[in-house]
């Protein structure tokens, strides 16, 4: 296996990164598939194009998309534990996105509609962006 493959696939993370991998990719898979498919409540990709486009996030439509995949596919990479890596870069820099464009102005309680939900979940894409997948992961099965 080619060392670049190899460094992108490996982890000595246990079992506890393996359950925070898998809880955070169900919270960015849900918020994904309100973006794309308007499940959960959400507004589908029409509805989240406004909204991207009402925060100066434009073209709307294509900011709804990528925002939206990121989440879900990224989302659905976490939980099943495949290319992990790659995808806790992408959901970071979303979250890094949210923080900044949404949330940063209403301070840190979610009460407020401040980032403190957004932050959690770029602490939890940074850990596994870090470490790896764990033990209970695709990636660690290709890897060994």
């Amino acid at each position: 296996m080619s060392t670049l493959i190899n460094k992108v696939l490996f982890t000595r993370a246990g079992y506890g990164l393996t359950v925070l991998r898998i809880f955070v990719g169900i919270i960015f898979a849900a918020h994904g598939a309100q973006k794309l498919f308007g499940m959960f409540g959400g507004y589908g990709i029409a509805g989240t194009a406004q909204y991207m486009e009402s925060l100066g996030l434009a073209p709307g439509h294509l900011m709804a998309i990528l925002s939206g995949g990121t989440e879900f596919f990224g989302g659905l990479a976490l939980i099943i534990g495949l290319l992990v890596r790659p995808a806790a870069l992408g959901l970071a820099f979303l979250s890094l996105v949210a923080i900044f464009t949404v949330h940063i102005s209403h301070g840190l309680f979610m009460s407020n509609n401040g980032y403190e939900f957004a932050l959690a979940l770029l602490g939890g894409s940074i850990a596994v962006l870090i470490e790896g997948a764990g033990k209970l992961s695709v990636d660690r099965a290709i890897a060994d």
